[in-house]
């Protein structure tokens, strides 16, 4: 078994695309993963292990992220590792023209969402002096992006919670960081215009897109054991991109 045997997880957004992608790879590395989705969850490899989880659970809604919270913490015992990556895109279009409902849709997914199901996850981890956070923004979190205001404030606001739950939690044995990938080819691309995609992969120095494999071993390194005195960090997968 890998570094992360006994260990248990959370993977939210975990049905597709680079949830199920990390989801899969904890579970390499010897991790009890619960895939938590809207959508029922099946691994990459048409059926979850045997000691997983498929969790179906609305990251906006926090009476349904106690519900699936209960329900983990009966099957597993107990919660080691938060990967908060349910997220959306939303649609491409200029501020004065972006949808109020699809703006507030986007927040709600892709910042509090974070928020509910840190504050859900966290309590259980400070009781047992342990676990450690991970999560999914982007980097157009930190550099903005024309066309989809909405994720890019949503996914800067990740990077801020994520520094400031980690301040907050520093001496509680929990630690919590972020990772910021440049544009992944996923199903989210069917939410992208082909200009917008195009135009994402020219502003990567590397000149290609990231690979949801390269995201999932990042992810798993800053979720084990080896990473023990980093936190409240925004560690960069952009390619080249990333100028902090």
């Amino acid at each position: 078994m890998g570094p992360l045997k006994e260990k248990t997880a959370i993977v939210t957004g975990a049905a597709r695309g680079i949830g199920l992608g990390i989801a899969d790879r904890l579970s390499q590395e010897g991790c009890q993963v619960a895939y938590w989705d809207r959508n029922a969850a099946e691994s990459s490899a048409g059926s979850l292990p045997a000691d997983a989880l498929s969790v179906q659970v609305d990251v906006t809604d926090p009476a349904a992220i106690d519900k699936a919270l209960g329900f983990t913490l009966q099957a597993f015992g107990k919660i080691d590792i938060l990967i908060n990556n349910a997220g959306i895109n939303g649609p491409v279009a200029p501020v004065w023209d972006y949808p109020i409902d699809a703006w507030n849709r986007v927040i709600d997914v892709d910042l509090n969402g974070v928020f509910y199901c840190c504050r859900a996850v966290v309590p259980h981890m400070r009781a047992q002096g342990s676990g450690r956070i991970v999560n999914v923004a982007s980097i157009t979190g930190k550099e903005g992006m024309p066309g989809i205001a909405a994720y890019a404030a949503a996914k800067a606001g990740v990077i801020g919670f994520t520094k400031s739950i980690a301040r907050e939690l520093c001496e509680s044995g929990i630690l919590v960081n972020a990772v910021t990938p440049a544009i992944t080819e996923t199903d989210l691309f069917k939410e992208m215009t082909s200009q917008h995609i195009e135009a994402a992969r020219q502003r990567i120095p590397m000149g290609r897109f990231l690979k949801i494999g390269e995201i999932a071993a990042m992810v798993a390194w800053i979720a084990g054991p080896e990473c023990s005195f980093t936190t409240g960090f925004a560690f960069d997968l952009s390619g080249g991109r990333a100028t902090y």
